[in-house]
């Protein structure tokens, strides 16, 4: 087993993607990814605290992605702007990961503690941009509307990405997203 091969972290995370998608998430083993990636348990344990660690690592990423695109936005942009302005980065972030995320997805879809942890992520993530609002002088209510619209925007656009078989933009579909989200709240019926 060589130990020394470079990006440890990379192929843990192919393997695991792998044995999920052949053996279903809950049959695979940690054991299983070392040895599939030729790396130990202990090494596995060095890059993820566990085996949904592989599928849920990223966020960390998105979230500052995000926020580094609401920090460009124009001083005066209104809450919705600030969040559509993270669309970009994150777009950018998943541009080369679309097989990766095709795989992810189906894997999540077919456990439902998977599909709990998305949602638990998701909240976060939600938080997370909320809290940015309100340091930009964003109200509570409004930032946390705007952070879950942009989140649900990303979500829905995102799983639109991931079932197609030839990826397009993702950027292109969370706009698209964001368009329709515009036209169901303009059609809304005022008190």
């Amino acid at each position: 087993m060589s130990r020394w091969k470079p990006d440890a972290a990379g192929r843990l995370g192919k393997a695991a993607i792998e044995l999920f998608a052949e053996q279903g998430y809950e049959a695979t083993t940690v054991a299983e990814i070392a040895e599939r990636a030729g790396l130990t348990k202990r090494t596995f344990f060095r890059y993820y605290s566990d085996k949904r660690e592989v599928l849920f690592g990223g966020a960390q990423e998105l979230e500052d992605r995000w926020l580094t695109g609401m920090d460009a936005a124009p001083e005066h942009a209104d809450p919705m702007a600030v969040v559509a302005a993270g669309f970009d980065p994150i777009s950018d972030l998943f541009a080369d990961r679309h097989p990766f995320a095709r795989l992810r997805a189906g894997i999540v879809a077919a456990n439902p503690d998977l599909q709990e942890r998305e949602l638990i992520k998701l909240h976060r993530l939600t938080g997370v941009l909320q809290h940015a609002l309100v340091k930009r002088g964003v109200s509570d209510h409004a930032a946390a509307l705007a952070a879950q619209a942009g989140v649900a925007v990303f979500h829905v656009a995102f799983g639109r990405w991931v079932r197609r078989e030839a990826p397009t933009s993702l950027g292109a579909l969370m706009g698209e997203s964001l368009d329709e989200l515009r036209s169901v709240v303009a059609a809304a019926p005022t008190t």
